[in-house]
Order: C-alpha cells, then structure tokens, then sequence
C-alpha cells in the first residue's frame, strides 16, 4: 500500500508540507494549473530549491503581488527562487498569517461559508473539494468553541488570508497528484513561548491548534524550541489526514522528501520530512487502501407531516446537495405511525441542512451525528455495447475491481434513443464490462 509518513520533529505548517509534497514529485506546474480553478488573486507562486540546516528541500512560498516579499519567521519568505511560478489572478490581495510575527490584512477576513462556497463553486475535483473544505471545517470548529459561535460564523483571520486558502487547497491537490496514499505520522512536536496573532499575544501550543488536534485525539508533546513548530494550518491538515501518529513501522522508503521553513531553528532544522514508500510487512489490521471521509447524519421523527411536503423536502434536499435523502416508517409513543427522515450531507454542511429541515417539515429538533465512512475507490469506464456507449461506475479495494455498475443516466439516455427496456441496456453494459476485464 502507498503511503506517506510525515516526520514532525521539528512541527508542521501548511506550505511546509506543500513543498515537502514538491519534493517528493507533486508538479509544481500542474499544481499551479489546479490552484487557478480557485479563482482567487493577487498571489503568486515561488518553488525554489534550497538548503535549511544542510538539509536540501522544497521552500513553497506564497507571495501577494500588491506587497513586497518579506518574512514571516516559519515559512513564507522569499529566497530568489529558482523557478517563479506566475498565476494570473483578479487583483485584490490579503495577507495576515500565524506563523510569527503581527499579522496584517487588508481585506475583510473571510468567513467559513466563504471558504467552502469559493471551493465549491471552483472546478477542482471532488475529492479536493471535499478534503479542503473538510479541512476548513475542522478550523472552523475549533475557532466556533474558543469563541462561542457556531462553525459557518466564524471568521478566519490568518486562516482566511489568500496564502493560508492556497497552502490548504494546494497540500490537497499535492496529495491527490501523489495518487492519494494513505498518510501517517510521527507523533507531534510544538515549541513553547508566545506567538502574536490577530487575537493578541497567546501561548504555544496556540489555543486553535491545540483544539483541532484534541478534537482528533492527536497527543502532542512540547519541546525546547522557543517558536511556534505547529501553525492551526498544519494542525488541521494533520488531522484531516493523517490515520495514526506514532513511530515508523515496516516502511520501505522509495523517496524522500524535505519541505523547507524560513526560520532558522535553535535546537532542530525547520524543515518537515516527508517519505513515500510501502509497507513492508504491514500488520494484519491494517487498513484496505479505500476513501474515507466523515459524513453529517441528520435525523427527526415526523409524525404529522403531509405526503406531499415530505416528498417536497426530499428533492429540495438532493438538489441542494445532501448525499442522501430517505424516510423509514417508524411508530412513536401513542402508537403513532410516522416516518423517520434522514439526511446524510458533508460534515461542513450540516448546519445548513439542519436549518432546511427545520424550515420545510414540521420538525421542531434535528438530531445530528458524525459517522465516518469507509468507499470503495471509483473509477468510471466507457464500454462499448449494441446501444452506444455506456458509463459503468467502478469499485475499487487494494487496486481489484469488486464493483460494477452501468450509470442510470447514461443507460436511460441510450434505453429511450434506442426504443428498448433499460433493463436491456443495463445487463448489456454489464456484459460488455466483463468482457474486458
């Protein structure tokens, strides 16, 4: 199984790990290219080759074009780069950042419904969508509990800033052009002191790393390091991502990568190793190489809700994006009838379904879990049959095909051109999919 480990001797920060993802044979052009779909400006890239403390790495840096270059002690500072990616962007530069030093803007900070409607609307692909904004989320989180505000009201200060979307959205497209391996990590280090923010002068480890990473059960142990090793950015890409955190075990190194920081570390070089390989022996519990990812479950018991309003909700649901939409007769108290109604959406969009639901049924509470799922990895195949082409859906597990299934779309399209039963179209893709096998 591919995987990643990612070495926090010396903490992590999102840029670090985008150039450290560089090193290990991420595109720094095709990530450019992936970024554009943001359709965010005023930045643009520099990936240079350098050395921190004789070690050779990847120094990824965000530069806004309305300002000079300048150094923000963990990462971001200009360097003469060997290669300057240009990005052409609309105008309109922000900047405030976590990494050390005051922070400064100049734009409003950006909220989580911003964010994650700015990644929706983008033409990334859906599985950067979903981790990105999966990683906003986390933040948005933890700032909503330090502040007393729900999640899609929290205003992001430095996370907001136009380098900190970039680091975020970038480390994903670099994971997703690596081939997506699972990722493991060593356990995390973090300095001690203060940093200074746009909420003041706050103690290490900040208080939004610190949440982000308890709400994942990450430990985090504290060194001599006098800086900050472990930026909120980081924090919640490590906790986005990362399955377990512990020591290397029955890995074979085949690259090795070096995301390089600004600073000049006192006590460990600032840079975040990052090695690719596979597992030698992996144990016997380890996982199969499937998706995961964390899902909304919103559940109420409706048992005075017309028929018609209740199918009513189910297409506005679907057609606003919820995964899933399904209602189960049940019976309540009094021996009642009624029906369970169910909503399975993306973690980030739970409190806007809540709402919808509270809004368009009769429903006076919506209950709401996090469940984490396990997916099949999807690939989608055209196969020739007598009535055109046909899309079949593939299922994937430790690279085995063990799902097959024609498209709905695609075979009712060919069905009604052709004049025959769906049913037919359906079992001739299917055999046209073994046949190739």
């Amino acid at each position: 199984m591919k995987t990643l480990y990612l070495d926090l001797f010396s903490g992590i920060s999102g840029d670090m790990l985008v150039g450290a993802l560089i090193d290990l044979g991420a595109d720094a052009a095709q990530l450019e290219r992936e970024l554009a779909k943001l359709g965010v400006g005023g930045y643009h890239l520099h990936v240079a080759r350098r050395e921190k403390a004789g070690i050779a790495g990847v120094k990824f840096d965000v530069h806004l074009e309305a300002e000079p270059d300048h150094d923000h002690g963990h990462s971001h500072h200009n360097h003469g780069p060997v290669g300057l990616l240009k990005s052409v962007f609309t105008p309109g530069a922000a900047h405030a950042h976590h990494h050390g030093g005051p922070p400064h803007t100049h734009e409003p900070d950006r909220d989580f419904a911003h964010i994650r409607d700015l990644i929706t609307r983008s033409a990334l692909s859906d599985w950067v969508k979903q981790k990105a904004i999966a990683v906003f989320h986390r933040i948005a989180v933890a700032e909503g509990k330090i502040h007393g505000q729900p999640p899609e009201r929290v205003h992001f200060h430095e996370v907001g800033a136009v380098d900190s979307i970039v680091d975020i959205v970038g480390a994903c497209v670099a994971l997703e052009l690596l081939g997506r391996p699972r990722v493991l990590a060593s356990p995390i280090q973090e300095g001690t002191g203060w940093v200074k923010c746009a909420h003041g002068r706050l103690p290490l480890p900040t208080p939004a790393t610190l949440a982000i990473l308890g709400e994942r059960g990450a430990p985090v142990s504290q060194c001599e390091e006098p800086h900050e090793l472990v930026t909120p950015t980081g924090a919640a890409l490590l906790a986005e991502f990362a399955e377990s955190f512990g020591p290397m075990q029955n890995l074979v190194a085949e690259k090795i990568g070096f995301g390089l920081g600004a600073r000049d570390n006192q006590s460990r070089p600032n840079v975040l190793r990052a090695i690719l390989g596979k597992s030698s022996a992996a144990p016997a519990s380890a996982a199969p190489d499937w998706d995961t990812d964390t899902i909304a479950v919103l559940e109420t018991n409706l048992d005075d809700i017309n028929a018609e309003v209740l199918g009513a909700f189910v297409e506005k649901a679907l057609a606003a994006g919820a995964l899933d939409v399904f209602h189960t007769p049940i019976q309540m108290k009094k021996n009642r009838p009624a029906v369970l109604l169910t909503v399975l959406c993306a973690a980030a969009d739970a409190d806007r379904f809540s709402e919808l639901m509270l809004r368009e049924t009769t429903a006076f509470g919506v209950r709401r879990t996090l469940a984490e799922r396990r997916k099949l990895r999807r690939e989608f195949v055209k196969v020739p049959t007598a009535f055109g082409e046909i899309t079949v859906k593939l299922g994937k597990l430790d690279g085995q095909v063990v799902q097959a299934a024609p498209e709905f779309e695609s075979c009712r399209a060919a069905a009604e051109k052709a004049g025959v039963p769906l049913k037919s179209v359906y079992e001739a893709a299917l055999r046209a999919h073994r046949a190739v096998e």
